[in-house]
């Protein structure tokens, strides 16, 4: 095992099969759907039948902004299709990460090799963002590749806010897990909260579209936190973003401790 940080080398070396999916994943569904703005947004057929949904549906999953391109992009990559597969890639990474290891074996067997309960945390919380932030810089390239043929009419920097929010989003999930395991030592449990909270978020956000009386459980979803404001729209939203990556670090910092802290079942 190498000497400088080598459960973040081994991670990356045994997870590159994965991430290449992930990523080959997402590009499909950046190049499926869309190609398909100048009919499906723009005011084509499919425009039309967006019109003859409720309202509400509409509302929940954003295709009331499908007339522009950037509208468009949130409501199919960035707020539904591309969140689900980034969020499912880092729920997965999170509670496997600490709690799975320790169910396994491999953990005890790490930390019998001299490396630190906190070096160890660290470096998958470590691992697990430069995955995240590779899925998210791919995809963004990707969707700037197809700006000028998609006729999207995309803004540059509003589209690094955009994959920014979306990798500080599925960060926070992931480092949930990661927290719940350290915690627990429990896979079942970590993936429990980790999903836990993406789906309520993402559920909390969809209730408060529904009512005036009901907005204030935006205050609670970290999905609305990020799309509140629309980052392809009007450009990310600075102070929820931070917050968004500051929840996301107090949760890694507190699995380095949790794992420091407790017994690892052997």
């Amino acid at each position: 095992m190498s000497t400088v940080l080598p459960v973040f080398t081994r991670e990356l070396r045994e997870s590159w099969r994965g991430l290449l999916g992930w990523t080959v994943g997402l590009a499909a569904v950046c190049f499926l759907y869309l190609p398909l703005f100048p009919s499906f947004g723009g005011g084509g057929q499919m425009a039309e039948l967006i019109k003859s949904l409720p309202k509400q549906l509409v509302d929940t999953i954003g295709y009331n902004q499908i007339g522009t391109g950037a509208g468009y992009t949130e409501s199919t990559f960035y707020g539904l299709m591309g969140f689900l597969l980034t969020t499912i890639a880092a729920v997965g990474w999170g509670s496997q990460a600490i709690a799975w290891r320790e169910e396994a074996g491999r953990l005890e067997l790490d930390l019998a090799h001299g490396i630190g309960r906190v070096q160890y945390a660290g470096e998958q919380a470590l691992a697990i963002f430069v995955k995240l932030a590779w899925l998210g810089a791919s995809s963004a390239l990707i969707i700037w590749a197809l700006n000028v043929p998609a006729k999207l009419d995309l803004n540059g920097a509003y589209l690094v806010g955009a994959a920014a929010s979306l990798v500080g989003l599925a960060l926070l999930h992931a480092y949930v897990g990661l927290l719940v395991g350290a915690l627990t030592g429990r896979h079942a449990w970590a993936l429990g909260a980790a999903a836990g909270v993406a789906v309520l978020g993402y559920v909390l956000q969809a209730v408060a579209k529904q009512s005036t009386d009901l907005e204030w459980l935006r205050n609670l979803s970290p999905y609305s936190w990020v799309y509140r404001q629309s980052p392809l729209m009007d450009g990310a939203n600075l102070g929820m973003l931070a917050l968004v990556w500051g929840v996301a670090l107090a949760c890694a910092v507190g699995a380095a401790v949790a794992l420091r802290s407790r017994d690892v079942r052997g």
